[in-house]
């Protein structure tokens, strides 16, 4: 199993139906503003209850060498 080398990680998370809309704008954004990070792996979790539905979007990036 090979292990994955990061300097950092960004979560992206939302609970409200508009904000899950938009996060893909987002996230690109964000890469597009740190284009000096390569995104090196990525989890995407859900998770929900009787009145909330939460969307995380976890990046675990480093800099490019």
């Amino acid at each position: 199993m090979a292990v994955i080398s990061f300097t950092g990680v960004k979560v992206f998370s939302t609970t409200l139906a508009r904000d899950r809309e938009n996060m893909g704008e987002n996230i690109t954004k964000w890469l597009k503003e740190n284009s000096s990070l390569e995104v090196v792996d990525k989890i995407v979790t859900q998770s929900s209850d009787k009145e909330f539905h939460c969307l995380t979007i976890t990046l675990f990036y480093r800099h490019k060498v």
